[in-house]
């Protein structure tokens, strides 16, 4: 029976085939959790009565939502990670390291795993060929314990982005394009599996934030087909060569739905406060009054993200009313935009660089913000407090429009500089 990649991924590791449907005990890759999760994910772990973790190569304890740690609180469950990464042989991420997803894709996870989080975003990795999902932390335990996790197999929706992207727009404008048009959940416990003729010709930095924002459309991952630029990241990245492998749909596989999008109509796109699928055009809102940009996260704070926002920046100065936060996505990130001269040209426009994390996205520290303020981020979600404060607005974008709105320093379209 021809099968999707979800069926065929998910059907490999229980030893069985498998559709859309079908519960199944399925062996799992990489299991992971991080500090706001991790914690109870251990102490879960050891209710089960393990000490150790079934695969410590695999198994991975991220410190990047408070990195380095704001307060004793979070500072006590640092020290629970690291004592029981040591204790079990689980790896251990510190605070110098950056964002999970990121060093996930970087380092472990490989074309045709199964990967578990105790994080929503986890479904990053799909871009990689990988079924990449989030579980809550006691499902987790399990992961860590057993490797193994039980799954219901996901329908499949079918997403095919076709055509040239035009000036000014990124794989950002998208994905929160695909969001508002499916709402929030339209792909609830589905896969998202993304084609077309424009994906074909996606890097893989712009895969990592397509897939990175599936959970937004209320997806349980979201998943490209492997292809030799999944090949090359594999490659840079300096990944075994048995890394790589082809993963790809059947021609004849059964989809829930197909949704064919024009990517020559999509302009650059904002989500407004307080739901990601609150889409706009940035033309429509503009002169809207920022008073702090965030570029960075695990959506948007790899290389090409800084690297472009540098070159908007380039020469200029941010408003002076505005707060520039940058977070590179990891420490590979970071050294890589240090040597190219990226980092100096973000300070020398008025940034502010944070060390690799998650920080301000999550609200932890590092840019809390103010009664009534607005902050445009570049990051996955606007919730109410999502950043620290209930009474503040956020407004999520692309790497482009965050740094021509700090220039400006209210929402702006940067086609004015692009086009």
């Amino acid at each position: 029976m021809p099968n999707t990649i979800s069926e065929k991924i998910l059907g490999e590791h229980a030893g069985r085939d498998l559709v859309a449907g079908d519960i199944a005990v399925v062996n799992v890759d990489v299991v992971m959790a991080q500090d706001g999760t991790g914690p109870l994910a251990v102490s879960q772990i050891k209710k089960l009565g393990f000490s150790k973790v079934a695969n410590p190569d695999k198994s991975i304890f991220f410190i990047d939502h408070g990195a380095p740690s704001p307060r004793k609180e979070l500072a006590d469950s640092h020290k629970v990670l690291r004592e029981f990464a040591a204790q079990s042989g689980a790896k251990l991420s510190d605070i110098n390291e950056g964002v999970c997803h990121q060093v996930l894709v970087e380092t472990y996870v490989c074309p045709g795993n199964i990967v578990i989080g105790a994080d929503s975003h986890t479904c990053t990795s799909g871009a990689l060929g990988a079924f990449a999902t989030g579980m809550g932390s006691t499902d987790i335990a399990v992961g860590f314990a057993l490797s193994k996790t039980w799954l219901m197999v996901p329908h499949t929706i079918k997403v095919n982005f076709n055509g040239k992207m035009p000036a000014g727009v990124y794989a950002k404008d998208l994905i929160i394009y695909l969001i508002g048009k499916i709402t929030a959940d339209g792909a609830t416990y589905r896969a998202l599996e993304f084609g077309g003729s424009t994906v074909e010709h996606l890097g893989m930095e712009d895969r990592f934030t397509i897939s990175n924002m599936a959970v937004e459309a209320g997806a349980k991952t979201g998943l490209f087909e492997t292809d030799e630029i999944t090949k090359e990241y594999l490659k840079k990245q300096q990944r075994p060569a048995g890394c790589f492998k082809e993963i790809f749909a059947d021609k004849d596989a059964t989809y829930q739905q197909v949704i064919d999008i024009d990517v020559t109509k999509i302009e650059p796109i904002i989500s407004k406060p307080h739901t990601v699928d609150n889409t706009v055009f940035v033309r429509e809102i503009e002169k809207t009054k920022v008073d702090q940009v965030l570029i960075g996260t695990c959506t948007n704070g790899r290389f090409g993200d800084l690297a472009l926002a540098a070159k908007i920046l380039d020469g200029k100065k941010i408003a002076p009313w505005v707060r520039l936060l940058v977070v590179p996505a990891s420490k590979g990130v970071y050294l890589d935009a240090i040597k190219a001269g990226v980092i100096e040209k973000l300070i020398n426009a008025g940034a502010t660089i944070i060390n690799p994390g998650c920080g301000p996205c999550v609200g932890v520290h590092e840019g809390t913000l103010a009664d009534g303020e607005v902050c445009l981020s570049t990051q996955n979600r606007n919730f109410k407090g999502r950043m620290g404060n209930p009474e503040s607005f956020i407004y999520l974008s692309s790497p482009a429009t965050a740094a021509y709105s700090a220039i400006k320093g209210y929402i702006s379209d940067p086609r004015e500089v692009l086009v």
